[in-house]
């Protein structure tokens, strides 16, 4: 199915969301509502807007501490009046979920949004699963938890409006970041995807390799060494699922891996080469 309203430059960043019309009070539905959904819910609530959340773990304790409803049984959770479902699933497992799910019992036309770290992967899904009716906005927040913590000011949300016909909607769920200060960052899904591979998934794996080595802090770091030491406990604040999503669902991340293991080689002979040179020199 083709885009109605998808983005034609790919790296463009924009100071304005979209329309100039003032922006709604929404209905959210979160599908997951693990650290990352209940992470974003916090802030949703505080500007405002309606939350509601399903999750396959029970998170009702939880929800009720938010003043969140939360729907045990997907059926009625569709059935509500939401304006907007927010997909926060793992990679893995966003086909599964949305397949599962009986989007026929939905009452109204609804905008879906994705949050996941690929984007091209759960474009497909959407346009494929979703009714030809429901809007598709695929997002990636560029942070966390963590990383957010003290605001979100200047913090990038990339996004491309897949599907969209209703522009309002869309601006006022877009609204949401850009006035917490996010740089809103419009690409398509295909340039988000091959951007990431380089820069996240390529972070990732250094960390995870640098993991496996078990580096630790020493007496005598450097400050390149302090920003390994930080790459690998960011690498292992992460599920290996996480990770693993980042590569099977990014088809450009597996050209980047073989990219790494291609250069690590490069250099290693190059070391040898020159270890060589030097034992000849000294035998001479």
């Amino acid at each position: 199915m083709s885009s109605s309203s998808s983005s034609s430059s790919s790296s463009s960043s924009s100071s304005s969301s979209s329309s100039s019309l003032p922006p709604q009070t929404l209905k959210i539905g979160i599908v997951g509502f693990g650290t990352f959904g209940q992470f974003l819910a916090k802030t949703m609530i505080k500007q405002g807007h309606t939350t509601r959340a399903t999750s396959r773990t029970d998170y009702s304790q939880l929800c009720h501490q938010l003043d969140v409803p939360f729907f045990g049984d997907v059926i009625p959770f569709l059935e509500a009046d939401n304006d907007v479902i927010l997909i926060c699933t793992s990679i893995l497992s966003l086909s599964k979920v949305l397949n599962s799910m009986p989007l026929r019992r939905l009452k109204r036309h609804t905008l879906f949004v994705d949050v996941l770290s690929v984007k091209e992967h759960p474009r497909n899904v959407l346009l494929q699963v979703l009714p030809e009716n429901m809007d598709v906005l695929c997002t990636h927040p560029m942070f966390g938890p963590e990383s957010g913590k003290n605001g979100w000011k200047d913090l990038p949300l990339v996004y491309e409006k897949v599907r969209v016909r209703d522009e309002t909607r869309c601006s006022s769920f877009l609204h949401i970041f850009e006035s917490e200060g996010c740089r809103m960052v419009e690409m398509s899904c295909e340039e988000h995807d091959k951007v990431a591979a380089r820069s996240q998934f390529l972070s990732h794996s250094i960390g995870r390799i640098l993991a496996e080595m078990g580096i630790e802090s020493t007496s005598m770091n450097t400050k390149s060494f302090e920003t390994l030491i930080k790459l690998k406990e960011s690498a292992a604040n992460d599920s290996f699922d996480l990770f693993s999503g980042l590569f099977i669902h990014n088809r450009f991340a597996q050209l980047e891996l073989m990219n790494l293991e291609q250069s690590f080689e490069k250099v290693k002979q190059r070391l040898l080469k020159k270890m060589s040179e030097q034992q000849s020199h000294r035998s001479v």
